[in-house]
């Protein structure tokens, strides 16, 4: 059993994005996982501040950032999990400005120990008004080069919810 959590940097709550979250953790949960969803439009989360103070903190600090808003949620549930999926839909030929805001606090992680994210599973499930998702693929392949995460697979197209389905229950 795996520990899966997804940051859904959609704007709409019944969206697109939501049909393949939804066909994925169908899928995942099919197989026994546990699946926990973080909706960043309904969440307080701040833009990094670039302050340091995550480079300050000691490994034993009870929290990741000084900041405090709902990103302390995803800190403890990214720490414990072992796959994360990234959803969102293309803005501007990338990844959304939720997503990319959460995804910039994760560095306060990095300052702890980027070795944990070596032993991470990640997942982009995406949706687009074009076919073009190059850009956001080139963002998630460094992002995974960076870290050492391992690529479990994407899904991209609001129709592909089988393919998404398929994908979380391969997941074990």
């Amino acid at each position: 059993m795996k520990n899966i959590i997804i940051l859904n940097g959609a704007a709409k709550k019944n969206g697109h994005t939501a049909g393949l979250i939804e066909a994925f953790s169908e899928g995942a949960k099919s197989a026994c996982n546990s699946v926990k969803e973080f909706y960043l439009q309904g969440m307080e989360i701040n833009g990094c501040l670039d302050c340091g103070g995550c480079l300050r903190r000691g490994k034993d600090a009870p929290r990741f950032c000084v900041q405090q808003d709902d990103m302390q949620q995803i800190y403890q549930a990214f720490v414990e999990a072992d796959v994360i999926v990234f959803a969102s839909p293309v803005y501007w030929w990338e990844i959304s400005g939720l997503l990319k805001t959460a995804v910039d606090r994760l560095y306060a992680l990095t300052a702890k120990d980027k070795k944990q994210f070596a032993q991470k599973g990640t997942v982009l499930l995406m949706t687009a008004g074009t076919t073009d998702y190059s850009y956001p693929l080139a963002w998630y392949a460094g992002f995974e080069r960076y870290l050492g995460c391992k690529n479990l697979g994407t899904v991209l197209g609001s129709e592909k919810t089988e393919a998404a389905k398929a994908l979380g229950a391969s997941i074990s």
